[in-house]
């Protein structure tokens, strides 16, 4: 996959970051912190906040420790597996020196993810044989899928940027699967944005549905490259606002305001402020459940509870009782993606792609991996997308 001529770069990584995971190892914490984020909110996905309390207690869920039967992962994470084995076969073209429609490989993966969820292909689509994932019986379950991730490939109709379908959605399903998106190397912004805002036009026909996708993927792909979280975040708020969209497009003004928002109340909470409370949460970014509400819901948790300045009470009392700074963080911000009236699994789901393709592999908890349903096949997916970019 090659880049495209004429197009700007990411802003070089800041010097002397404190670490500097492997390329491979942003790739398995990306894919396994988000299934990570929306197993635990997947518990509480349509639950507002005060029933989770009751259920609980006053600081909500915390922890698996809570939930005797476990919880599985989403949908969120199987069209996040999808995304990555559609970009792996057009690698996998590229590395033979055949072009491939990155989009249509795309396209057909979320075709073959639609079969699993007892949805029939549509007869006009095209055939394709069945790929690895495909034969991974946990990615069969139904786990309440999208409405327009389901209705926009049910009309075997490929959707484009000109030719959406579903023109008016702009749901968190096309956000939630986008990370993949961001861990290819060596591609330049308006690329990674492009490739993402595509395959989001794919079932969702809204600007802030591809917009926010695009955003999200070009803070994976800022952080994956050594940036620094707010300094990812604010680098794709300011390609958003100066230059990756197409001639004609303008950034949508919701997407920009709660991004803004995200970045202002985060900024305040380092400041000497107090993380938002579940209710002023929502009431501030949203519950979610559309594209620019759940990135910005998730962005806040992950910057909100960033170590560093011992205002962020969670994160601080952890570490200064011996936890890893990076494991403190994840269960931080965590734990705030989850407990708010929203989609929580959604929300959870992208605050663990973030901090995983920010801190490597490092950030997870063994207690929760060891929670985690199938975590051979988000291995397995992660092993494969790292072979084939050569991390």
């Amino acid at each position: 996959m090659s880049t495209e001529p004429g197009t700007s770069p990411a802003p070089a990584p800041t010097p002397g970051q404190p670490h500097s995971p492997a390329h491979g190892s942003r790739i398995h914490g990306c894919l396994l912190g988000g299934a990570l984020g929306d197993s635990l909110g997947y518990a509480v996905e349509f639950d507002s906040i005060s029933a989770i309390r009751a259920r609980f207690g006053p600081a909500g869920l915390q922890d698996f420790s809570a939930l005797d039967a476990g919880s599985p992962f989403s949908d969120d994470t199987q069209m996040t597996l999808y995304t990555a084995d559609g970009l792996l076969e057009a690698l996998e073209w590229a590395n033979d020196g055949v072009a491939a429609d990155i989009n249509a490989c795309l396209w057909l993966a979320y075709l073959r993810w639609l079969g699993t969820q007892g949805v029939a292909v549509p007869a006009s689509a095209p055939f394709q044989p069945p790929r690895w994932i495909d034969a991974q019986d946990v990615l069969k379950s139904r786990r309440s899928p999208g409405n327009a991730c389901l209705s926009g490939l049910a009309t075997g109709e490929m959707g484009t940027v000109k030719r959406p379908v579903n023109p008016d959605s702009k749901g968190c399903g096309s956000v939630m699967r986008s990370a993949p998106f961001g861990l290819i190397p060596h591609l330049e912004a308006e690329t990674v944005y492009k490739l993402s805002a595509d395959a989001a036009s794919l079932t969702h026909g809204h600007p802030a549905a591809r917009q926010s996708a695009g955003v999200f993927s070009l803070l994976i792909h800022a952080l994956s490259s050594g940036h620094g979280l707010r300094e990812a975040a604010e680098a794709a708020l300011g390609q958003l606002l100066g230059g990756v969209l197409r001639k004609g497009e303008n950034p949508d003004p919701d997407v920009v305001a709660r991004l803004e928002a995200a970045l202002r109340l985060a900024g305040d909470a380092l400041g000497g402020g107090d993380v938002l409370s579940p209710e002023d949460l929502v009431g501030e970014l949203g519950e979610g459940w559309v594209a620019e509400e759940a990135l910005a819901v998730a962005l806040y948790a992950v910057l909100a509870t960033a170590p560093g300045t011992g205002t962020e009470t969670g994160t601080a009392d952890a570490v200064r009782a011996g936890a890893d700074p990076a494991q403190a963080h994840f269960r931080a911000a965590i734990a705030v993606a989850v407990n708010h009236s929203g989609d929580s699994d959604s929300t959870a789901s992208i605050a663990g792609n973030i901090l995983g393709a920010f801190y490597g592999e490092r950030c997870l908890p063994a207690d929760w991996l060891a929670a985690l349903q199938a975590p051979e096949v988000i291995r397995g997916m992660a092993s494969k997308l790292a072979t084939v970019t050569g991390a």
